[in-house]
């Protein structure tokens, strides 16, 4: 393939023009707030600032998790952050998070709040403190949070690379789409090689691995983001479809896709959460029937 699209880069790269694309309106190459605005703080233990993006769907689906293991401590307050608005840049939730991403957490249950930030942070602070979903068991645990890590490590190359080329970028790039795809695949094939041996990822035990890699892996093989299910293939991925839909049938799992959810069907969306009542009768019922 010989694509010349006349592009030279300079000397000196300076951010003089907008790059384009679904996200360029908050997208610049400097941090800090752009603006005053202080964070709620419900009454819970904690207080979570997200959007019902995967990394968000960590989150929630973990405190819905805990709930539901009897951690009553695990209550929490689930607060909207609209990043298309720039509500990331907000001096509070920069307080919290330097990096001005989702998810952000304080943990105010002890006698000084504590923020966390990067979703896989969060999970882990979480899982220690409540001493659930991570094994104690040497081999288990180092299982456990090698995919935790592996997650960490390969999502973007599903998100910001395949996911922004693919479904985003406003110039189709031959070259960049075959390589995050090529790259997607490779990991979609490490995942299903694993799980043809393990029922979860670290092994009979379900764990914050899996609540890390469902929400970006799982939502890929059921065709819910970038539209690429077909483009990608994913149905050839058979373990990988088998973990995928028997970590949907759990009901924490589908309330946590619901909290701070925008998008989809108006009853798969809770903007807000900031009780268990918040999910009516109805939804409830929904969950249960699967």
């Amino acid at each position: 393939m010989n694509e010349n699209t006349g592009y030279v880069p300079p000397e000196v790269w300076t951010w003089n023009k907008d790059s384009g694309g679904r996200f360029a309106n908050i997208n610049r190459p400097i941090a800090g707030p752009t603006h005053d605005k202080a964070l709620p703080v419900g009454r819970h233990p904690f207080q979570l600032y997200s959007l019902g993006t995967p990394n968000g769907v960590k989150v929630t689906v973990m405190l819905e998790e805990l709930l539901a293991a009897g951690h009553r401590g695990a209550e929490y307050d689930a607060w909207l952050i609209r990043i298309g608005e720039g509500d990331q840049f907000g001096s509070g939730f920069v307080a919290v998070n330097p990096n001005s991403k989702i998810p952000a957490l304080v943990d105010r249950s002890g006698p000084t709040p504590i923020p966390v930030f990067e979703s896989g942070a969060i999970l882990l602070h979480l899982a220690e403190k409540f001493g659930a979903f991570l094994p104690t068991a040497p081999e288990a645990r180092a299982a456990c949070l090698s995919w935790l890590f592996w997650q960490v490590g390969s999502a973007p190359y599903l998100g910001g690379g395949f996911g922004h080329f693919y479904a985003y970028a406003p110039v189709k790039i031959e070259y960049a789409i075959d390589r995050f795809a090529m790259e997607v695949k490779r990991q979609m094939d490490v995942l299903d090689r694993h799980l043809a041996d393990n029922e979860y990822m670290a092994g009979s035990q379900y764990t914050i691995a899996d609540m890390a890699i469902w929400p970006w892996y799982g939502a890929l093989a059921k065709g819910l983001i970038y539209e690429a299910g077909e483009f990608l293939q994913v149905q050839e991925y058979r373990h990988v479809q088998r973990w995928t839909e028997q970590l949907a049938q759990r009901p924490a799992v589908q309330r946590g896709r619901m909290v701070n959810r925008v998008v989809g069907e108006p009853s798969s969306q809770l903007h807000e959460r900031h009780d268990a009542s918040d999910f009516d009768t109805r939804t409830q019922d929904k969950l249960a029937a699967g």
